[in-house]
């Protein structure tokens, strides 16, 4: 491809990505596809010479998009927002043609200071803890890939640290044990095994009847633990969880964590972003408290996906657990101590320039757009909320004080079960089950860049019309 085909090809795909962007509500929200469709449309050998950039992009239409689920469909009330912006996109293919490799300050500077100064930015524009910033004594931020890497990352510090830097002995690690509760994200069991932790040494503090933690059961477990010889070196408190938007008395759990020596870890993967809004603030009560944090821009914020930030209060841990320093690796502005090599902030070695992408969604106006778009959110959860309670065959079963409602059938599992699934096939909508509790229930996410209020009306009368 010449630099002419591709400034050709280019501005053609530019315009198939803003038609999809602009023409995504004439879809089916979740794809039809069975699986193997996708790979027996396609053939099952590599081409032998080169194929027109048409017939690519016209495949992009036959093939793929029949086997896309749509993100960003206005009627996309599933999982959690992943939301795109024109902004971030375009930050997404300055990083592709760039092409560095930003493992380290001395590899590409301005992919390592463009990213500080943006986890900074973001620091300020939430409201987090002055702790958090590059220009504290100790602590400061990095781009992850999402909040899973965060949360193994905040482990493995939190571990270097319980066992003094002797990560790599059984005697010191084996005793060890992690604290959270069942609304927890999977990824912390995922987690505590590549940790060698392991889940026998996980334990589920019970939650409050709003699927929040009990700090009451938080420190009697912990002082069981104690007794019995063990180790409690981690917790993670959730402000906003995946199956049902619970808040973890922070205040309390931070308290628990400093008196018996737990690294606190705050996971706000989704509703951490609702802070951009000042009067959402409140999702950051007793932030102070915690030694890592996590929240993700490429949920609610509009900036692609992969754009997780993750914070430490205290960057010595998690430098002693992930810094390796091979020769050539080296550098004299790292040994100084007056750049950054994010290489030992994260688990991988390489690094792309995700802080464009975020970099431009902000110049853009994507701060003022996000407050807006999650200002939108929350009242139409709101008014959700109320239309469910004026039909007596449905239930709302946990607090919504976002964008993120609960619901149920009053007639039980099976037919809460049978209304999403039959939501779900008509291709209108989409929606994601979940048990709070051992019941089976609705969630209704409200979280898309472009959902109207005419969206949440019709998806909520698509429930009501396949209720049983």
């Amino acid at each position: 491809m010449t630099p002419e085909d591709f400034r050709r090809h280019g501005h053609a795909l530019i315009d198939w990505i803003a038609e999809y962007l602009e023409g995504v509500e004439q879809h089916p929200v979740g794809s039809r596809v069975q699986p193997g469709d996708i790979r027996a449309s396609l053939p099952e050998h590599p081409p032998a010479s080169a194929e027109p950039w048409e017939d690519i992009l016209a495949d992009l239409d036959r093939v793929v998009m029949p086997g896309i689920t749509h993100w960003q469909h206005p009627s996309f009330f599933a999982y959690f927002p992943g939301n795109t912006s024109y902004p971030a996109i375009l930050g997404d293919l300055a990083a592709s043609g760039l092409g560095v490799q930003g493992m380290s300050w001395v590899t590409s500077p301005a992919c390592t200071e463009v990213e500080t100064l943006m986890m900074d930015w973001m620091q300020e524009l939430l409201g987090l803890p002055a702790a958090f910033r590059s220009t504290s004594a100790s602590g400061g931020g990095v781009i992850q890939g999402s909040a899973s890497e965060a949360t193994l990352t905040s482990i493995l510090a939190a571990r270097w640290k319980a066992t003094g830097g002797a990560v790599n002995h059984d005697g010191d690690t084996s005793r060890l044990v992690a604290y959270s509760t069942s609304q927890s994200h999977s990824s912390i069991e995922k987690g505590l095994r590549i940790a060698g932790i392991g889940t026998e040494h996980w334990r589920i503090v019970p939650h409050d009847a709003d699927f929040a933690m009990r700090p009451d059961e938080l420190a009697r477990m912990v002082a069981e633990d104690r007794a019995g010889g063990l180790v409690p070196f981690w917790v993670c408190a959730n402000r906003g969880t995946t199956s049902s938007l619970a808040f973890d008395p922070l205040p309390e759990i931070g308290a628990i964590a400093r008196r018996e020596g737990l690294w606190l870890h705050v996971d706000a993967a989704m509703s951490g972003i609702a802070a951009l809004a000042p009067e959402h603030r409140w999702v950051n009560d007793g932030m102070e408290l915690a030694d890592s944090y996590c929240t993700n821009p490429h949920k609610w914020m509009g900036v692609n996906f992969d754009c997780d930030l993750f914070y430490v209060a205290d960057r010595v841990a998690l430098l002693g657990a992930l810094s390796i320093l091979p020769e050539y690796l080296r550098s004299a502005a790292a040994e100084s101590g007056a750049a950054i090599d994010y290489r030992d902030w994260q688990i991988p070695l390489g690094r792309r320039f995700r802080a464009l992408k975020l970099w431009f969604t902000i110049r853009s106006g994507g701060v003022a757009e996000a407050q807006a778009m999650i200002r939108r959110h929350c009242q139409l959860t709101q008014q959700l909320a109320e239309w469910v309670a004026l039909d007596d065959r449905f239930e709302i079963v946990a607090p919504h004080p976002l964008n993120l409602l609960c619901v149920r059938l009053k007639a039980g599992d099976t037919a809460t079960d049978a209304m999403i699934a039959a939501a779900n096939d008509t291709g209108l909508a989409l929606f994601t089950r979940t048990v709070l509790d051992g019941q089976v229930a609705c969630r209704i996410s409200v979280g898309g860049r472009t959902t109207e209020a005419r969206h949440v009306a019709a998806g909520w009368e698509l429930l009501q019309s396949v209720a049983t």
